[in-house]
């Protein structure tokens, strides 16, 4: 992170003393940054059996904010978005250590307290984006960033200014272009008259009328060819990781799973948990008693467990089902898109955690062995009552 933030520093440096470049020279300036927020987000990849995976986590959610520099005309709210995609971790850093160890308490407060300063430092001095010199002059190439790494750039440069409007009145001719166009206004004007200065072409000159000049053949004149797009070179094909279904000390990992229906995870303790990681249209079975269970960027994933003490969490998630056989005191939705909740009649006290996310349902069951579908709301109104914020679901009509 200290890489990052001196990354960051060299270009604000940079921006304060030359004017806005060009893009290609612009993403050679975004570069470093865009290197070390990699690096960061790779590391806690590379770190998920951590126990720190939620700090790692929130780092790693957080540090594309950098990438404010990018981002017009609304820098600060980027970064904004940014720091509340973290809060999920920090929360959950919160809540493991309050009563454990002040130390992780403290460090979510300053840890979230930079991306605060920064929003504010933007607003002051960057609001609609990255302000670079208006007095110095451009930069022609590639600055030395202080021996810091080089990548791709964190987001998409601004499209550059929009061409200037044609000026008609100039032509690489001089007054040539201005002269031709009057004439050819004059010319417009003679109406029907304009036909009279034509040249007579006699029958034996016309090809229509006259096949054999058809035959002689001679270069025809074409326009120019319509635009065609640049091949683009074909995408390497994203690398197939092998698939995992393995307890690594307290921890089941079902991870890389690709249409497996059969997947049984059995013989299970209380201390256990589960982490299954982009697994796709796939199923799997927890038996018995265990602590927790964690859905991490899954699709079209099912899910049956017996008994979870702890909570069951599904992040990043797309189009997954989650049916409870016995007993769930929490049950965790963030940024996901399609969850569908099957409870027991054990399990009908569970609640139920939504952020980010949208298509939840809750099927309950009645008394015939049916599920009764009822969607989680949302959409919420929020109004002022003299003392605080109240925020209530509401249906839309229809």
């Amino acid at each position: 992170m200290k890489q990052a933030f001196t990354c960051q520093r060299q270009l604000l440096v940079t921006a304060s003393s030359s004017q806005k470049p060009s893009d290609s020279v612009l993403t050679s300036l975004l570069a470093p940054v865009s290197k070390v927020i990699q690096e960061v987000q790779a590391f806690r990849e590379k770190n998920r059996s951590s126990p720190l995976f939620n700090h790692l986590s929130a780092v790693s959610e957080s540090v594309p904010a950098l990438g404010w520099v990018a981002m017009a005309p609304k820098p600060g709210p980027y970064v904004k978005d940014m720091q509340d995609a973290a809060m999920f971790y920090t929360n959950r850093v919160l809540k493991d250590y309050k009563e454990k160890d002040k130390m992780h308490v403290e460090w979510v407060n300053a840890y979230v307290s930079i991306w605060t300063e920064l929003q504010a430092y933007i607003k002051q001095h960057h609001t609609t984006g990255l302000s670079w010199s208006k007095t110095v002059s451009h930069i022609r190439g590639p600055v030395a960033s202080g021996g810091a790494p080089s990548g791709g750039a964190p987001a998409p440069p601004p499209p550059g200014p929009p061409p200037p409007p044609m000026d008609l009145d100039k032509s690489s001719g001089g007054d040539s272009g201005a002269t031709s166009r009057n004439a050819l206004f004059a010319s417009l004007n003679k109406g029907a008259d304009i036909t009279k200065g034509l040249k007579h072409v006699p029958d034996d000159q016309k090809t229509h009328k006259n096949p054999t000049l058809k035959a002689q053949g001679g270069p025809l004149l074409s326009g120019p060819k319509p635009f065609a797009a640049r091949p683009t070179a074909a995408a390497s094909p994203a690398r197939t990781l092998p698939p995992v279904l393995e307890l690594d000390g307290k921890k089941w990992k079902v991870e890389n799973q690709e249409g497996a229906h059969g997947l049984v995870i059995s013989d299970t303790e209380l201390k256990q948990v589960v982490y299954a990681f982009k697994c796709n249209n796939s199923t799997v079975q927890v038996k018995g008693k265990i602590n927790s269970i964690t859905l991490d960027n899954c699709k079209k994933l099912g899910l049956v467990f017996d008994d979870v003490v702890g909570i069951v969490e599904v992040i990043n998630c797309k189009d997954v089902k989650v049916q409870v056989m016995g007993k769930v005191p929490t049950i965790s939705i963030n940024k996901t898109d399609g969850c569908h909740v099957y409870l027991s009649k054990d399990s009908l006290s569970c609640e139920i955690v939504s952020a980010k996310s949208s298509e939840m349902n809750v099927l309950v069951p009645n008394k015939d062995g049916e599920y009764t579908e009822i969607p989680v709301p949302e959409q919420f109104k929020t109004v002022w009552d003299g003392s605080k914020l109240v925020t209530t679901a509401t249906e839309i009509a229809g």
